[in-house]
């Protein structure tokens, strides 16, 4: 339009502007061409591959609504059964665990009851065998005394005997 509209629309130059713009848009605008090979393409894609698409979706969707309806239900109800039955042995694997840490831990007291009887036992014969060490060392440390005492008394005997002798 802007070429028709040009100052040069009524001379003789028009056709060869004209032929000039022909061959352009032939030769040069690509356009056209270029649409119309989209436009084709486009129709033969939706054409071949739109079928085969449909029927994939379609049996998606059979898959989809068949799991939904059939076999969803029988994994729920089968889910169901095993977990209470899986529950019920959690329970019972809870109630015997709870059992076993009670023995334990009453194993566990009467050891610690025995070892501190035993210590006890052990205490009371320390301070036993401690207080017979000292009768004993009491007892040992006076017959010292009396062997020293005799000893001073047998020689101070000895002395005054010996003294009786020394004055001849």
């Amino acid at each position: 339009d802007r070429r028709r509209d040009s100052p040069a629309a009524g001379s003789p130059i028009q056709p060869i502007i004209k032929d000039v713009g022909e061959v352009y848009s032939r030769l040069l605008d690509h356009r056209p061409v270029i649409q119309g090979e989209i436009r084709y393409f486009v129709k033969e894609f939706e054409e071949k591959r739109g079928l085969r698409e449909l029927r994939v979706l379609e049996n998606l969707k059979t898959t989809i609504f068949e799991t939904n309806e059939r076999v969803l239900p029988k994994c729920e109800q089968a889910m169901q059964d095993n977990l209470s039955e899986t529950f019920k042995r959690l329970q019972d694997a809870n109630a015997m665990i709870r059992r076993l840490q009670e023995r334990e831990c009453e194993a566990k007291k009467l050891q610690a009851d025995k070892v501190m009887a035993r210590e006890e036992k052990c205490i009371a014969h320390w301070e036993e065998f401690m207080k017979e060490q000292q009768n004993k060392r009491a007892e040992v440390d006076e017959e010292h005394r009396k062997a020293m005492e005799r000893l001073k008394e047998q020689y101070s005997e000895m002395e005054k005997e010996l003294a009786k002798y020394v004055s001849f």
